[in-house]
């Protein structure tokens, strides 16, 4: 486990490939400069092309811990920033008016101190921390609404946030922060010029070759290959959603699991309900391009470039 920031694009590169992160070179690059110049990432993409996964396997490498908040929409600042602890107040509030406490303005500021505060994930990534400033994963931030998305502007440019009882709230060490979209709705200017960004795509034929063999055990690197070759041609056709890195994952660990060392097209047609999570999709990679016929025991001829064999064989 590495103890301190990686000094070039290369050992960013190493690091997150110890934890079986199959890293491109763009995006090595963009987190290398964006933990040397302080400044948040801000990932956008498609839904499972491992935005999540670079947080957590950089905390995970880096020995530091990994805050997550994960937007939704309606999130406000009580479950995002901080919220009191109304129950522990109200009891100290009675205890002293028991005790004949007279002082208005001194119980006032005793039940608005620290000792009454719950921090959430946002606070919780401004304080200290023994192993180190901490990774902070915003993950889908495109799901809140705009004021919410405005609130974090003062974190992310100054990492601090502002309590309106105790003052201001400032980070002693910079913490590593993520930002995570699935591009469902423009997120603004001003959050954007307070990131460096990176656009993920989904990955090319190789390296996704590379995550299957990195993350499958017992895969063969001539299954891996034809998996990877599928997957691709399956994101190519019209879908409703087209299968993430985290499903031709799991289609992979089905495959070995079933004892496959091809990808035949009567296995494909057998266990695309791993790879796709919508019928209509289901049936349209059947058809144009496995060229199984609907319905069961009438022959097809399978698509042959999806299914040619590392060596040019069909």
């Amino acid at each position: 486990m590495a103890t301190g920031v990686p000094a070039s694009v290369d050992e960013v590169v190493e690091l997150l490939g110890a934890g079986r992160y199959v890293a491109d070179r763009g995006l090595a690059t963009a987190i290398f400069l964006s933990l040397k110049l302080g400044r948040p990432l801000f990932l956008e993409g498609e839904a499972g092309v491992g935005k999540t996964e670079v947080a957590k396997v950089l905390a995970e490498r880096l020995g530091r811990r990994l805050i997550r908040l994960q937007c939704y929409e309606g999130l406000d600042v009580a479950s995002a920033v901080y919220e009191w602890n109304y129950a522990q107040q109200m009891l100290e509030i009675r205890l002293a008016e028991a005790a004949g406490v007279k002082d208005r303005g001194s119980l006032e500021k005793s039940v608005f101190s620290e000792r009454f505060l719950i921090a959430r994930p946002l606070l919780q990534a401004l304080e200290p921390d023994v192993n180190g400033p901490p990774v902070l994963l915003i993950d889908e931030l495109d799901r809140t609404d705009e004021p919410f998305e405005a609130y974090l502007l003062e974190l992310l440019s100054d990492f601090q946030v502002t309590i309106p009882e105790l003052g201001t709230m400032t980070a002693t060490r910079r913490p590593m922060v993520f930002l995570t979209s699935n591009d469902t709705r423009d997120l603004s200017e001003a959050l954007r010029r307070r990131c460096l960004y990176l656009h993920l795509d989904y990955p090319a034929q190789a390296r996704e070759r590379a995550i299957l063999l990195a993350r499958v055990p017992g895969l063969s690197e001539d299954l891996a290959l034809q998996i990877a070759r599928v997957v691709r041609a399956v994101r190519e056709l019209d879908l409703k959603k087209r299968p993430s890195i985290s499903e031709a994952l799991d289609w992979a660990r089905s495959l070995v699991l079933l004892g496959m060392e091809t990808v035949d097209p009567a296995t494909a047609g057998d266990t695309l309900h791993v790879l796709l999570k919508y019928e209509a999709d289901i049936e349209k990679a059947r058809r144009e391009l496995l060229g199984l016929a609907p319905e069961p025991g009438v022959p097809s001829r399978p698509h042959v470039d999806s299914f040619r064999q590392p060596d040019g064989r069909s």
